[in-house]
């Protein structure tokens, strides 16, 4: 028979600052300064004890020897000495009568006294003095002990959580930089000053952003070097383009010569998309904002793809609620109809957009999106096997989403198709203007 399996109780989260080194740090120095105190203490104690205790048993010896003496001559016994006294310890008492000499510290009406006691005609003849004065030295120490150990691990504990702050400082700043390049800002850098002067020794902090630093500039340099060569490309391809496209007017009607027409166009688009990826990467773009009704724009824009040929007829827009949103309109049509133009192109139909509220969703019926879009964004010039297209249009919708202060995401469909999702800033504090005026701002 199997007793049934008692569950765990589950474990309670720690803190997060639990897991940060500075914390790490003074929990370590505090365990290790309380274990060297107390292992200095108690060697301390020891000796200090040991060597107050035999001095006090060597008098206490010495005083039963002289009363050993008077009691053999027949001497009258001096005050604190005596035959089997009462106050005598009993275990002292049976090593004295059992022939042997001892000592032992005992507590004699609230008094710490050091008996001494040897045999004598079969009895114990003993004698004590005073251990106050020991008792009290012993203590004293002992509170000197915790009192200055507690002031060394203070002290210990402040000096090193100081030194580790200082290096989890530098390396939250060398942290927050790494984390702006990967955000876009390739100007970040750490700037150490260790870093500056070779001749000065660079501990391993500044090692680190170093080679950050040193990262971020060959970074920056290739992908400068690649967007300048994408624009010397473009517009090298614009002046022989512009001729062949007059060039390819003067041929004579018929087949051959709409195919060049129709070649010569793809070039030219993709010429406008390589000169425009070049303008956003440059960071050169300016925006016209101005306060617009998003739903009559998403669907200026869906009656324009349907008349260009680029989206299909049954593509269907739903209004959930409209919204008045602070945009470029020209940059805002652009990014809708990329979404519209690359769900037509690569997914499936239907293709559905709905605008609720600040919020353009353009879903089709296909195979979704690939993981490396949904992982790492839209990467240029890198589609699927077996799809079309040069994989520019998601690439400029995402800059210029960007630009216009709008977020863009990309995901897929539980029941399948791909959805992306444009959340523009709405203007709140917009009062619906009468039929027929055009929205303005305050």
């Amino acid at each position: 028979m199997r007793l049934p399996r008692i569950p765990r109780p589950p474990r309670l989260p720690l803190p997060r600052w639990t897991a940060t080194l500075t914390w790490k740090s003074a929990v370590f120095i505090t365990v290790m300064c309380c274990a060297l105190a107390s292992l200095l203490g108690i060697l301390v104690h020891v000796s200090v004890t040991r060597q107050t205790v035999g001095e006090a048993r060597h008098k206490a010896l010495d005083r039963l020897t002289d009363v050993t003496r008077m009691y053999e001559a027949g001497e009258q016994l001096p005050p604190g000495a005596g035959l089997d006294p009462p106050e005598l310890p009993p275990s002292l008492r049976a090593l004295a009568v059992s022939g042997k000499r001892g000592t032992l510290v005992d507590d004699d009406h609230g008094r710490p006294t050091m008996w001494a006691a040897g045999p004598a005609d079969g009895r114990a003849l003993a004698a004590e003095i005073d251990y106050t004065q020991s008792a009290r030295t012993i203590n004293g120490l002992d509170k000197a002990i915790l009192g200055s150990s507690i002031l060394a691990i203070g002290a210990t504990l402040l000096v090193g959580v100081f030194a580790v702050t200082r290096i989890t400082r530098r390396l939250h700043q060398t942290a927050t930089v790494a984390r702006r390049i990967d955000a876009g800002d390739l100007d970040a850098r750490v700037n150490d000053p260790r870093t500056k002067d070779p001749s000065r020794p660079q501990d391993e902090v500044a090692t680190v952003a170093g080679a950050l630093d040193t990262m971020a500039s060959t970074l920056q340099g290739k992908l400068l070097s690649e967007q300048r060569f994408t624009a010397d490309v473009a517009h090298e391809l614009r002046t022989p383009l512009t001729g062949l496209h007059a060039a390819a007017e003067l041929l004579p009607q018929g087949r051959p010569a709409e195919l060049v027409r129709d070649r010569v166009q793809a070039m030219r688009s993709l010429t406008e998309d390589l000169l425009e990826i070049s303008r956003l990467d440059a960071g050169s773009e300016t925006v016209d904002l101005d306060m617009q009704q998003l739903a009559p724009v998403v669907e200026r824009v869906v009656r324009a793809s349907v008349a260009s040929g680029t989206a299909e007829a049954d593509t269907t827009l739903t209004v959930v609620r409209d919204a008045c949103v602070e945009t470029d309109k020209r940059r805002l049509e652009r990014v809708i109809g990329n979404l519209l133009a690359n769900a037509h192109k690569h997914g499936k139909a239907p293709v559905e957009l709905t605008v609720h509220g600040p919020v353009v969703t353009v879903r089709d019926h296909g195979t979704g999106y690939p993981d490396y879009l949904l992982d790492h964004g839209p990467q240029r010039f890198r589609t699927d096997a077996g799809s079309k297209g040069h994989g520019l249009g998601l690439t400029i919708a995402v800059g210029q989403a960007a630009v216009i202060g709008a977020e863009l995401r990309f995901a897929n469909a539980a029941d399948g198709g791909a959805v992306a999702r444009l959340e523009l800033p709405e203007y709140v504090d917009f009062e619906a203007p009468e039929s027929g005026e055009r929205p303005h701002a305050e």
